[in-house]
Order: C-alpha cells, then sequence, then structure tokens
C-alpha cells in the first residue's frame, strides 16, 4: 500500500518507536507494508536505527522525548490516516492479521480495538499467564486518530479514550520479547526501578499489607486466571 496504490477506504497509519533498535527494526517493518503511511520515531538513538528506518519510509522522525507517553504521543501525532496501529521494534504482523486490520478499518463502527498477541521468549513461544510487567496478552493498538492519549507514568502509562470499543481481533500480533529468561529479569530490574521512581512522584507508596496483598493477587491472576500452569515449570 505504501507504494503508492490507489487508496480505497480509510487511510492507516502505522507508527513504530524505537530506542536503539537496530538489531529487531528491519525484520519489524518488513512486515507493515500493508499501510498506507509508515512513521518511525527514533528516540534518543545511537546506533543505526533512523538508517534502517529510511530504507523503509521517509517519515521518520528524530530527537529525545521523556518519559514514554510523551514520545507516544508525539509519534501518533504525526501520522495523518484516519487510523493508527501502534507496533513495537520487537513485534511482527502476520499477513492473516494485516489482511484482518484492513477490513476492521473498512468497516467497523467504533474507535478501537484490541489485537491478541503471541509472545516469545527467544524461539519459544509462551501463550498462558503473561502479565504483571512481563509481557501482554493483547493490547489496544488499533484506533482512529485522535481517541487514544497516553499518560505521563515512567513504566506502563496509562491511557486516555474518547469514542467507543470495538470487538477483540482475532489474529495475534508476533511479539518477540526476550532472547532469554535472563534478558527478562534484566527487563523486569529496569522496570521497577522506574516503577518505584513514578510511586515516589505520586506519594503512593502504600503500606506493608497493600503490598503483600498484591503479590498474592498478581500471582492468581497470572498462574491461575491467565492459566500460567499450562506453561510448565
Amino acid at each position: 500500500m505504501q507504494g503508492g496504490g490507489v487508496v480505497t477506504g480509510p487511510r492507516l497509519s502505522i507508527v513504530v518507536c524505537a530506542h536503539n533498535e537496530a538489531a529487531h527494526l528491519a525484520d519489524c517493518l518488513a512486515t507493515l507494508g500493508f499501510g498506507d503511511e509508515l512513521v518511525v520515531l527514533a528516540d534518543k538513538c545511537t546506533d543505526a536505527t533512523a538508517e534502517i528506518a529510511r530504507r523503509f519510509t521517509d517519515r521518520v522522525i528524530e530527537g529525545a522525548w521523556d518519559p514514554e507517553g510523551t514520545r507516544r504521543n508525539a509519534a501518533i501525532d504525526a501520522c495523518t490516516g484516519d487510523w493508527v496501529l501502534e507496533v513495537d521494534a520487537d513485534e511482527r504482523v502476520p499477513d492473516a492479521l494485516a489482511r484482518e486490520i484492513r477490513a476492521v478499518i473498512a468497516t467497523t463502527p467504533h474507535d478501537w480495538h484490541e489485537i491478541l498477541v503471541d509472545n516469545y521468549i527467544g524461539d519459544r513461544l509462551v501463550r498462558w499467564g503473561w502479565g504483571a510487567s512481563f509481557g501482554k496478552a493483547a493490547y489496544p493498538g488499533l484506533f482512529r486518530k485522535g481517541v487514544k492519549r497516553w499518560g505521563p507514568q515512567r513504566v506502563h502509562p496509562a491511557l486516555t479514550w474518547t469514542g467507543a470499543k470495538g470487538a477483540m481481533l482475532t489474529n495475534r500480533l508476533d511479539h518477540y520479547v526476550d532472547r532469554n529468561v535472563s534478558d527478562m529479569l534484566k527487563r523486569l530490574d529496569s522496570y521497577t526501578t522506574a516503577r518505584a521512581a513514578d510511586l515516589r512522584d505520586t506519594g503512593q507508596i502504600g503500606g506493608f499489607a497493600n503490598n503483600l496483598r498484591r503479590f498474592f493477587t498478581r500471582f492468581f491472576k497470572c498462574y491461575v486466571r491467565r492459566k500460567g500452569y499450562r506453561e510448565g515449570g
């Protein structure tokens, strides 16, 4: 679609925010040719991220943004399409999902939709038990321009929506989360440091009883309700 073909129906902008993602970006962008516009925001990059992005699109925005929500809002604002699809550099859009996205935006009366996610650790698909900062089972990545805003939090910024939510898409996005468990733990360590700063800033540190309760409810959510036990030991 980005090659200059005739566009029928709503225009789709696909946006990727990236920080030093040279190792992953080309494989990601190669799956995004079904959009009408591709926007890549290169945030504080010191590697070849921007150069790789320019092989696929002339809509490359370079700069420095803090925190995460600020850069994501800037990328969305740069889109000119009727609809926006947010994709991260470690994600891939299979052909079946691409076709479904085009069909949904052409017919839906709603304003935003969630997309199911298949998470991989290395080459292993881990479908069950995601949550509590380790991964995402689904995400609200497809929306009409103007209905989604990211909040100021450092980790997992809150989302503000206008408009109506539609049905979950049936096909899945591929998400290559980490190379191995060691990488997962390093990422969790960086998340907890940033989350602690958010809690200090807002004064929402909480007491011992509440934090202990959250430990057990998160375990129940991930291991029981989201069926983490199905992945084995």
